[in-house]
C-alpha cells in the first residue's frame, strides 16, 4: 500500500476508499431524468454530457468557454469521474484573483503547480513562493508511473512529461537562488514597521525618520544606515533638526533600535542592500514563448514568516507602481501564488490589511493575478476574500467544534448548488476539489466537484547541486549575485565636518570598489571604461538611487514603499 504522501504526489485518492462525492438531488430536476450512476456505455466510458443528467449537462455547459482556458480536471458526479464534462478556468479571468484551500495533505501544492504549468505554457509569467521547498521540480519533466497514467485516463488528460522554464530566487541569497534584495528606502516605513512589530506610535515615528532621511539626501540602503539615522536624530544636534517637523522621543527611538538589533540578529541584514532586485525581471518569457516561472525558494527562512510575508507584499506593491493600466486583457501579465497565505495576515494591523485589500482590488487592472493558497478560507480576511473570484476548495476536516464552524462558513461562501457541500467537502479524496470560477462574462460558474489533472512536471524538489547549477547558469546571476556596499547614510553621518565637501561629492558618485587601481586603457575594439561602468549592475543600482533622491521627497506607495523610476 502506498503512503499518503505518495498518493498526494500522484493526485490519487487513498487506496481502498471511494471519494464521497455523492451530491444531493436537485429537487427541480425532472422526474424522468436518467440516472448518472447507471451502467456505462459498451465502450466503458460515460456518454456525452448533453445526454446525461440535466444537472451534469448544466454544469458542463457552465465550463464550456469559447476562448483560451486552463484545464483543471473532470467533473465528479455520483462518485463517477466524467471526462466528457471538463472543468476549466478562462485565461482572461486569472487576473480576477483566486483561492486554493484545503486541509494539509489534500493536494493544494499540486493544484498550484498544475495551474502554474498551464499559465507558463500560455506565455504568462508566474511567481511562486516555495516555502516548503517542493516546487523546484517544475523545471524538470515529471516521472510517469501507474498512478499518474491512471489519473490521466480518468480525467481525459493527454499527459506528457514536461519541464518548464524556471528562475530560482532566494531572499538575500539565503538558500539556493538568485539573491533578492531591497533597500530600506524602497521597503518603506509601513512594511518595515510590520516586520519590526512596531505599534502605531512607533510606526509614525519611523515614518518621520524616513521623511528626514529623504529630505536630507541620506540614502537608506541597509540596516546600518537606518540605525545611524535613528541614533543621530536622538543626539543633541539631531533633536534640533526635528524641532520644526515633530520630535522623536528617546524611548521610541530606543524601541526602534532594539527592534533593529533583534531583526539583524535573526540574519535579516542580508535581505537589505544592493543591487536591488528589479521586479520587471519577473515578467520575462523564454525564447520559446513560454512564461518564466520565478520560484522564490524559502525553506531557509520558513521559521521567519513575518519577513517572508512582508517581503512578498513589497514585490506586489513595487509591481503595482511600475506596471501600466491595461484593463481587461486576453491574458494576465503575471500571476502570483502565495503559499501558506495565513502568514501574510497573522497579527497584521488594520492599516496593513486595508492596504492589502486596496492593492488586490486595484492591481487587477494592471494585469496581475493573485492566488492565496492556505488551509481554510477563514485564514484570509473577509475584505480580501471578497476580491477572489476563482475558488478551488480541497477537502476540509471536521474533527472539532472549531472545524465544524469553519466548514459551515466555507460552505456559505459558495454559490447555491445541487451538492450537499458539508458532506462533500469532508469526503473528497486527495487531488479532488470543489471548484467555482468566473466565466468569460464575469459570472460565477456552477459549483463542480472535480477530480484534478496531474501536473506534468516533477512532483517534488530537485537536488541542491542541480539547483545551484541552474542558478549559476542564469542570466540574472551576474546582475545580482555580488552584493554592493556603496556610501550611504551611515558613511555620511560618520564623516567629520572638517572633511572636504569635494570628497563627499566624489564618494557619492563612485562605488567603494573604485578604490582599486585602474586598469590600463583597453584597445579600441574593447568596450571603454565608461561603457563598462555604465553597463554594470552596480552603476544601474546607483543611478536608480540618485534618480530617487533628485525628487527630494520620495513618493511612496500604498504600503509606504518608494516608487522607483526605471
Amino acid at each position: 500500500m502506498m503512503s499518503a504522501g505518495e498518493a498526494e504526489e500522484a493526485g490519487a485518492t487513498t487506496p481502498g476508499t471511494a471519494p464521497a462525492t455523492t451530491p444531493a438531488r436537485d429537487a427541480a430536476a425532472p422526474a424522468g431524468a436518467p440516472d448518472p450512476g447507471g451502467a456505462p456505455d459498451p465502450a466503458g466510458a460515460p456518454g456525452p454530457a448533453d445526454s446525461a443528467d440535466p444537472v451534469v449537462a448544466g454544469i458542463a455547459a457552465g465550463y464550456a468557454f469559447a476562448g483560451q482556458a486552463l484545464e483543471l480536471g473532470a467533473l465528479l458526479w455520483d462518485g463517477r469521474c466524467r471526462p466528457d464534462a471538463p472543468v476549466r478556468i478562462p485565461l482572461p479571468m486569472l487576473n480576477r484573483h483566486g483561492l486554493v484551500a484545503g486541509a494539509t495533505g489534500t493536494g493544494k501544492t499540486k493544484t498550484l503547480q498544475l495551474i502554474a504549468e498551464q499559465l507558463s505554457a500560455q506565455g504568462v509569467p508566474v511567481f511562486l513562493a516555495d516555502i516548503k521547498g517542493d516546487l523546484s521540480g517544475i523545471a524538470r519533466p515529471g516521472q510517469p508511473n501507474d498512478r499518474v497514467r491512471g489519473r490521466a485516463g480518468e480525467v481525459g488528460q493527454e499527459w506528457t512529461a514536461t519541464g518548464f522554464p524556471a528562475e530560482f530566487l532566494a531572499l538575500g541569497g539565503l538558500g539556493h537562488g538568485i539573491p533578492v534584495r531591497a533597500t530600506i528606502t524602497s521597503f518603506g516605513p509601513v512594511l518595515l514597521s510590520k516586520a519590526l512589530q512596531l505599534n502605531q506610535t512607533q510606526e509614525q515615528s519611523l515614518g518621520l525618520i524616513f521623511h528626514y532621511a529623504d529630505t536630507k539626501g541620506l540614502e537608506l540602503i541597509d540596516l546600518k544606515d537606518l540605525r545611524a539615522v535613528v541614533a543621530f536624530l536622538t543626539s543633541d544636534e539631531g533633536r534640533a533638526e526635528l524641532k520644526n517637523i515633530g520630535g522623536l522621543s528617546t524611548a521610541t527611538a530606543g524601541v526602534i533600535l532594539r527592534s533593529l538589533s533583534a531583526f539583524e540578529a535573526q540574519g535579516m541584514a542580508d535581505f537589505f542592500g544592493e543591487p536591488e532586485f528589479d521586479t520587471a525581471d519577473l515578467l520575462r518569457t523564454a525564447p520559446d514563448g513560454r512564461g518564466v516561472v520565478s520560484v522564490l525558494e524559502l525553506p531557509a527562512v520558513q521559521d521567519r514568516p513575518l519577513l517572508f510575508s512582508t517581503f512578498l507584499m513589497w514585490l506586489l506593491a513595487d509591481l503595482f507602481h511600475d506596471l501600466p493600466e491595461i484593463g481587461d486583457a486576453d491574458r494576465p501579465e503575471l500571476v502570483f501564488f502565495f503559499d501558506e497565505a495565513h502568514l501574510l495576515f497573522n497579527d497584521a494591523s488594520k492599516a496593513f490589511l486595508d492596504s492589502i485589500t486596496q492593492t488586490v482590488r486595484l492591481i487587477r487592472s494592471k494585469g496581475v493575478g493573485v492566488f492565496f493558497v492556505t488551509q481554510t478560507p477563514k485564514d484570509v480576511p473577509s475584505d480580501v476574500l471578497a476580491q477572489l473570484g476563482n475558488r478551488v476548495q480541497h477537502a476540509l476536516r471536521a474533527f472539532t467544534p472549531e472545524d465544524q464552524k469553519a466548514l459551515r462558513a466555507t460552505v456559505q461562501t459558495f454559490p447555491k448548488s445541487s451538492y450537499d457541500l458539508e458532506e462533500l467537502l469532508t469526503g473528497l479524496g486527495i487531488g479532488e476539489a470543489v471548484v467555482t470560477v468566473l466565466s468569460e462574462t464575469g459570472a460565477p460558474t456552477p459549483v463542480a466537484a472535480t477530480r484534478l489533472r496531474a501536473p506534468e512536471s516533477l512532483m517534488g524538489p530537485v537536488d541542491a547541486a542541480e539547483l545551484d547549477a541552474a542558478v549559476r547558469g542564469s542570466a540574472l546571476h551576474g546582475r545580482y549575485a555580488q552584493a554592493v556596499d556603496r556610501e550611504s547614510a551611515y558613511e555620511k553621518l560618520q564623516r567629520t565636518p572638517a572633511e572636504p565637501k569635494a570628497a563627499e561629492s566624489k564618494a557619492a558618485a563612485e562605488p567603494r570598489a573604485s578604490k582599486a587601481p585602474k586598469a590600463p586603457r583597453a584597445p579600441k575594439e574593447e568596450p571603454s571604461l565608461v561603457e563598462q561602468v555604465v553597463s554594470s549592475g552596480m552603476f544601474k543600482s546607483l543611478a536608480r538611487s540618485v534618480g530617487t533622491q533628485l525628487g527630494r521627497e520620495i513618493t511612496r506607495s500604498l504600503f509606504g514603499t518608494a516608487r522607483r523610476r526605471r
